[in-house]
This record gives C-alpha cells, structure tokens and sequence, in this order.
C-alpha cells in the first residue's frame, strides 16, 4: 500500500506554483487586477473556523485577496441574500463561497442561498446550474471543489480512470453526486451507494476506486475493500479519544488501519482531501477572475445584433422604430462589458450607467474618438444624428468593430415644436423613439428644477435680505438647534472667501455677521432665469413679485428653455463629480452692489443641486435600431452653449469601446458652431484627443448656399430642389469647402458624409462626392442609412476606420492666454471667414471687466446663427471678408467660457404657427404615442 499523503504535499505546492505563475500572468496585463474571493459566514462555529483559516492561508500564498465577511448568528436569510447580492454585483469579487454548515438562529434554505450566488462566481460550483453543467459532461462552468480534488488524486496516481469499476458511497449534492458524475465523465463504470442499498460491502468489494463521502466514523472496514483499490476518504468525523486534550480525535469514513493493509492508495483524514480541496477552490477563483478579465481585455464584444428588413420606400420613424423589437437592456449592458451594480435600469429599454465604469477601467486605453458635424443646415437639418447612428451601425453591427454613439437628450421644445423627434430616422434610429424623445429619464427635468431652485433661493434672499435687519439676519442664517449654534460647511466656505477665519457664530463681530449675512445683489444685474422644457414665447420676459406678499419687491426676468442653463453646460462639461461640483459652486448668478460676482455657493445651494442632479449626472444607455449601443447624456443648446453631449459619456464609451474600438459623438449644427466648440471647448476641458471629423452634406443645403428659394419647416420643397440642377449645386459647394478647410484647421482628417435624399440624382451626389476629395476631405462618400440602417454607411465606416489609422495631429484653433478679443477674432477669421469683428462700447466695457475678474483666460463659446457662417441668417454660401459684429458678451464662470453675442439669439424659442404639436397624440386603447416624426 502506498500512502497518498506521501504525495499530497507535492501535489498542493505544484498546485500552488501553478495558481501564482497564473496571478502573476493575470497581473502582467492588468497590473492593478487581483483576483478576490469573498468568503461568508453566518455564525461562529470553530470547525468552519478552522476550514476558513485554512482557505485564507491557502489564498495568502497564492496571491488571491480573500475577505473573510462575518455575519452574526441572527442574521437572516433575507439579510444573508442582500450580502450576497452586493457581492454578486461587484465587480471587486470574482469568486464567493458561502461556508456550510450555515450557524444561524433562523431557518435558512441552504439550496435557495447555494442558488443565490451567480454561477460565474460560484467557486463553491454548488449553485444548481453549475451542477447540471457537469452532469451532462459540460465543464465551462465551476467543478465542485471536494469532487474536483477527489479526481485529482485519484489523476496524481497514474492509475487510469477510463475502464475502471467505481463506486461511490454517498450521494450529496456536495460530494456524493457530484464525483460520480466526474468518474462517469472520466469513462469509468460508476455505481453509487446510499443508505437504502443492500448488500453494500458485496458492491464496494467490486471498485476498482472507492470514493466514501457517507458521513459515519469509520464505517467502511477493510475487509469491505478490494486488494489493490484505490481508496479517497472524504468523510471527517470526530470521536472520543481520552488521550488527547481536547478528548476527541478526527477520523474519516474508512476505518483507516484495516483499510491501509487492503487497499494500493488511499487518502488519510486529516490531512488527504481536505487540503485538496481548498486547493480546488483556489484553482477555481483564478479561473473565475481569468475570465472576467479576458472578458474585460477581448478585443471585441461580441454583440448580438438585430436584424434589419428596410422596406422600400422607407415608411415614417415611428412605424420603422416600432417595428424592431429592442433588446433587454440589461442583455446589451452584459454584451459591452458591464457588471449589475453598473447599470440601473429605467424599465426594459434604458438604463442609468454608473460613474464607477471609470473607476474600474481606469488602466483601460480607449477607443478612436470621432466627431460628427454638418455644412451649414437647412431648417429642416441635414441628418447629423441619423448620420452618426447609420455610422456606428456600419462600424458595429457590419463590420464587427466596439463601437458607440453618444448624443444629446433631445430637449422637448423642437420635439413640440418645428422638428419632432429626433432620434435619427428612417432605419438609423435610437429605440424605443418616443422614450428617446419625451422625458427619457428625466435629466432635463432634474436641470430645470436645480437651475429654478437657484432662481428661488436667490430671490428669497433679496427678499429677506431687503426685510430684515442685520442682527436677526444673522439669527436666522444661523440659529440654535437644540441649544447649539454651528455654520454649515457651505457657510464655513463662504466665511473663508470673506477671509474670516473663525468657526464659532458667536465669535463674529457686528461688522463680520454684516459681511457675512449680506450678499447685497443688485437686482439690475441679475443674470440667473428660471426655465423650462417647453418652447414659450411669452416667457421671454416676464415681471415676478407681484404678489402682495413680496411687499412690492418687483423686477422684470425671463425664462430661458432647460437645455440653455448654465448647469445642462456644466453636466456636459464635467470630468467627474467633484468638478461638476466646483462648476455649480462657481456659477456666478449675479453681481452684487459693488460689482464683485455673487456665485451659487454664496447663496448656500451648492449640495442642494447635486442632490438634484445625482442621478442626472449618469449617461443613459440604449440602442440603435440593429442593437448597438448608445450613451445619451446632457442637451446643451448649440447657440448659446457647445452643443454637444457630455465628457462623461464620451469617456465611459471609449473605456468600455476599448482600444480597437470607435465612440462617435455629434456637435450641434455645422463646423462653424458644434465643431468648433467641440475642439475647442469640450476636448480641451476632457483632455481627449479627437481622430476623425465627419461633415454631413446634403445636396438639399449646398442648392440653398448656391442660392435656391428658402426651405421652410412644413412648407412643400421648392422644385429646385426635387430636380436635377447641377448648376444651383455647383455654385453652393463652396459651403462644403469652407467646412472641410475647418476640420483640417484642426489637424485631423475630414470625411465627407454625403446624405442621400430621396430626390437626388446620382450626377449631383457624385458631384459632391468629387468637389468634395478635391477640396481636402480625406474621403467623401455617398450614404444610404436613412433607407438602409448601417448597410448604407459601409463604405462611410471604412472611410473613417481608415480616417483614425492616421496619426492625430489635432490641436486647438486658439491657446487660452490670447485676450478675449484676439480669440474672438481668430474664431471669426478661421472658422466664419470674417475680416473682422466690431463690438458695442458696452461689450468693450464687460471684456474689461472679465479681463479683470481672471475670465480672460477661458475659451470663447460663441453664441451665433447657425443659418449661415456670418451672423446674418439670411446670408448663404462661404462669404469671406465680412464684419462680424458682437452686441453683448457673457460669461457662464460654472461652465467655463465667455459667450458673445452675434445679433440676438433668443434662449427661448417659440411655437411656430402650425407646431408638431397638432400631429402628437396618444392612442388610448394601445397607449401608444403617435405622431412624433
């Protein structure tokens, strides 16, 4: 008989060896990657004590962070399933076991908490999936760590399986069941034993290998063995024995003596397949960690996509979006490399996407980075969103690559109002459309009521400032709560800037509380309005305080729409949550009577609106119409801010897109605006490095710019530009060429995406297509997406996969130490082609004024039409040399730019006459909304 404890030793260190090259490994490609197990107890009982010291030893020396979590005798198994759920979720935990026996006061299912941890987690491999994966012979899952360890020594004799008679004596669902179905899988002829079989010494006679997992001291004698058997004792039970301390000693299931005298091998308790299978349950947590991070490192996802059946003629938006049944969103989370603690879904089709991605990709390299922007539009727009969607359907869904949408929220007043949806069209759109348009998850309503909590708190305050005297002023900012008086932390910030140091209210002199309780507004120099998601024309200036009431405090305001506040800028403009909060700290809503800026943190609201913008500040996910992902986050008007969707977004895309991937983005309206704000302002305040432009043209917009009749929404289209005129077009495509020179003046390459309309002529597209590679674009191509989803963009997508292979050369228009006049003249020269810029006096005097307040150093968000490059509307085509004049100058500190005013630009928009509005209603029998595009 040779003792396998001879060998046990030798087997657990080349175990071990093993299992650390393999960390080592894990760690070379991901060197912040450990792999961590999470070990639950309930209880305190001191023989699992022993089996959990001997697994956090075994994990110590391999390399694996094990957390031993202890839960008290009374918990629960309602509470016991919370733990396991967090653990499920976290993507910190690879592998969780739950030691059994459970030690608890209350009755608990120990098969529903097996059940409970995920199968990929689910080192234990007791959970019923991992289970039936091994009885039928399926070993993708886990192996049950005793059985696995058990067919390892059995392996580690040399004796071969495959033939051999086995008999297993037991059939628990930990080890009996188990290890005969591993034999079985092994080829050999496998008979298992329990308690109600007869003549059960006759059966174990026959095994060539005997595996005893029956749970009874010593209950398998030797003459029940054959000679020469293999023998693995899995049992462990204590009985008395006087002549140790503790009066008991460990014995397994065989009696071990008359058992070592019959048998070739046999496994010793202690000491035989116990260590083994701790040993098992190591092996099996770095193959669970190896996994999550192959899943996290591969380069492709490996989407599931959707299939398309376009329709000829394309039929309207809606019918095509509600045609094509979305994907769980929960299934898209899994496929582009999400964890469930990650992902907080909005019903079946849209999901909140937590910051943490960041955090735990932040060794991650990211994806190529493309922008897509337009030629100067129509009113009707030349098909921005519908184009970067058909394109990353290509890149995606065609040609196999990572690859991300991110667009803005649409705001609800173009959905009321002229345009309608604007979720793409035709079969490159975002599903479900009407969610993407109407309310989503209530981003844009959580700006309105953080920019209209300001509006209130700061005119509460002139209210109370203007009623009170100093001293009870002071009270009532800091009064006694139950006996104790203390500032807030945002008061304690406010005392620092007055540079009054002290932290005891009652330590302030009259002068200090004065300076301290008056913020002085003057109210002529107000420059914070409430808004709303809704296009109001009579809104645009309205008079507040009438009631009697506010004591006759009147003053004229306004509102603006919700995407032109200040805070939709600053979400969009966010690196992280910190400096969203140091943006919404600083926004300056005022000035006060000595001309000295009052911010948002003066007037002590700060923390309030990160309280109502803590869900709005994570990006939405959803699909297109062929299953690929899309970010949406942030609306910020492209008049009167940048007009893009947010950093946030953008860099959760390109971390999850990878290195070989692509995230396309849109700026609003054409390069002039969008994309020069884009470069200027949006990747400089992310620090991301941009490697394609993308223009949209349209033959449609280049025949106006060659001086075609005006295109009016819900106006019939002129003949010219429903027939063929090569003439018109050729003398509009300057436009197109001012709008390449403005890509490349940023050092990456342009690619021309020519939109196809159902009235184009392949002489004008292809006219385009040649003015177009002339004139600088690195490729123009023709595209169908409308009609045909991302089939249509092919040749798009290659042209910008090959776009990005070229080196970057990006850089910014301006560097931010010009003064602002010199930027506001590069910007006019460059991007609008302007001979130069005239200001007002009283512009003249506010830039002197921000010179002096330090607001010169920050980039130029210019607020013009985006009917035309000058800032006329009614000016078409490429003029150059022409006097752009700026009629009034702000600045939004938050945010983080100085705003000119070219000609009036309302941040309010209206109804037109026949709005979208007579087209939307909801059928009451389906709840479906019809209408919307």
């Amino acid at each position: 008989m040779w003792n396998l404890q001879e060998n046990i030793d030798n087997v657990l260190e080349a175990i071990e060896n093993d299992l650390r090259e393999q960390v080592s490994e894990l760690r070379s490609k991901s060197p912040h990657f450990l792999p961590r197990l999470a070990i639950v107890q309930v209880g305190g009982r001191e023989d699992s004590n022993v089996y959990i010291r001997m697994k956090l030893k075994a994990a110590e020396n391999i390399g694996i962070m094990a957390e031993h979590i202890r839960l008290p005798r009374d918990c629960t198994q309602t509470e016991l399933l919370t733990k396991l759920t967090y653990l499920n979720e976290s993507h910190q935990v690879h592998g969780i076991i739950v030691q059994m026996p459970l030690d608890s006061e209350h009755q608990i299912d120990s098969h529903l908490i097996t059940d409970a941890v995920f199968s990929h987690k689910d080192v234990d491999g007791l959970n019923t999936e991992n289970e039936g994966r091994v009885s039928i012979g399926d070993f993708s899952g886990f192996v049950p760590c005793t059985p696995a360890g058990c067919v390892e020594l059995i392996k580690r004799t040399g004796v071969t399986i495959a033939g051999k008679n086995a008999v297993v004596l037991g059939r628990s669902r930990i080890v009996g069941t188990p290890v005969a179905e591993l034999l079985k899988w092994e080829n050999a002829t496998v008979t298992v034993c329990h308690s109600k079989t007869k003549n059960l010494s006759e059966i174990t006679k026959t095994a060539d290998i005997l595996v005893v997992a029956i749970g009874r001291a010593e209950m398998v004698r030797g003459s029940w063995i054959k000679p020469g058997a293999i023998v693995i004792d899995c049992g462990i039970n204590p009985i008395p024995d006087p002549t140790k301390k503790s009066k008991q000693r460990l014995v397994g299931d065989v009696a071990y003596e008359e058992a070592a005298k019959v048998a070739a091998y046999i496994t010793p308790v202690p000491g035989g397949v116990g260590p083994l299978t701790v040993a098992m349950l190591m092996r099996n947590t770095v193959l669970a960690a190896r996994r999550q991070l192959e899943r996290q490192l591969r380069p492709s996802w490996g989407l599931q996509t959707l299939r398309l059946t376009p329709l000829s003629p394309p039929p309207s938006d809606i019918v095509i979006a509600r045609s094509q049944k979305p994907k769980h969103i929960a299934k898209l989370a899994e496929e582009i490399g999400l964890y469930p603690n990650e992902v907080s879904q909005y019903g079946t089709t849209k999901a909140k996407i937590s910051l943490s991605v960041l955090d735990r990709l932040s060794t991650q390299r990211g994806g190529k980075y493309i922008v897509v922007a337009g030629i100067t539009p129509t009113p009707l727009g030349e098909g921005k969103s519908t184009t970067l969607l058909g394109l990353v359907q290509a890149l995606c869904a065609h040609r196999g690559r990572n690859a991300f949408a991110c667009m803005r929220q649409p705001s609800q007043g173009p959905t009321f109002g002229v345009k309608g949806g604007a979720a793409g069209g035709g079969y490159s759109q975002v599903i479900p459309m009407e969610d993407f348009n109407l309310h989503l998850t209530g981003d844009i309503h959580a700006v309105t009521a953080a920019n209209n909590l300001l509006a209130a708190q700061m005119d509460a305050r002139i209210f109370h400032e203007l009623t009170q005297k100093d001293s009870p002023l002071y009270d009532r900012l800091v009064p006694k709560i139950k006996g104790v008086r203390k500032f807030s932390p945002i008061q304690l910030r406010r005392l620092k800037k007055l540079g009054i140091n002290k932290t005891d209210p009652d330590s302030l002199t009259d002068e200090e509380r004065t300076k301290f309780a008056r913020l002085n507004i003057d109210t002529n120099k107000i420059m914070w309005n409430r808004v709303v998601d809704l296009n109001d024309r009579y809104l645009r200036k309205i008079t507040i305080g009438q009631s009697p009431t506010e004591k006759g405090f009147t003053r004229e305001t306004a509102f603006d729409i919700s995407v032109a506040s200040e805070i939709m800028a600053i979400l969009a403009l966010g690196k992280n949550v910190e400096d969203i909060k140091d943006r919404l700290a600083n926004m300056v809503v005022a000035l006060d009577k000595s001309g000295n800026p009052v911010t948002a943190d003066d007037l002590g609201v700060t923390g309030a609106l990160m309280v109502l913008l803590r869900d709005a500040l994570e990006p939405t996910l959803m699909q297109t119409l062929e299953g690929t992902p899309v970010l949406v986050h942030a609306g910020p008007f492209a008049n009167i801010a940048h007009g893009c969707s947010s950093i946030l977004a953008d860099k959760i895309a390109m971390k999850l897109a990878r290195e070989g991937g692509y995230v396309a983005t849109e700026a609003g309206f054409g390069s002039d605006i969008g994309m020069e704000k884009f470069f200027d302002i949006k990747c400089r305040a992310g620090g991301d490095v941009p490697h394609c432009a993308v223009i949209v043209s349209t033959v449609r917009a280049l025949k106006m710019h060659g001086g075609g009749p005006a295109v009016s929404a819900g106006q019939p289209l002129h003949d010219v530009y429903v027939q063929e005129n090569l003439e018109l077009l050729d003398k509009g495509l300057c436009n197109l060429g001012k709008h390449i020179s403005n890509g490349r003046k940023f050092g990456v390459p342009v690619v021309v995406a020519v939109n196809r309309h159902g009235n184009d002529t392949e002489a004008e597209l292809n006219l385009v297509k040649k003015y177009a590679e002339q004139n600088g674009a690195f490729k123009a191509v023709i595209c169908n997406h409308w009609a045909e989803g991302g089939a249509g963009a092919l040749e798009l997508a290659d042209a910008v996969i090959e776009a990005c292979d070229n080196k970057s050369n990006f850089d910014y228009l301006y560097p931010l130490n010009l003064s602002i006049q010199e930027k506001i003249l590069v910007i006019a020269k460059e991007m609008y082609g302007a001979g130069r810029v005239e200001y007002t006096d009283e512009v003249l005097e506010k830039i002197q004024t921000f010179t002096e307040k330090g607001y010169d150093k920050l980039p130029i968000c210019m607020a013009k039409t985006s009917n035309s490059l000058t800032g006329d509307p009614s000016v078409k085509g490429a003029p150059t040399g022409f006097t752009l004049r700026i009629n009034d100058i702000f600045v939004s500190v938050g945010a983080g730019f100085v705003v000119p005013m070219c000609g009036e630009i309302s941040k309010m928009p209206g109804l037109p006459t026949r709005p979208a509005i007579y087209d939307i209603d909801l059928n009451t029998k389906t709840m479906e909304i019809d209408g919307l595009f």
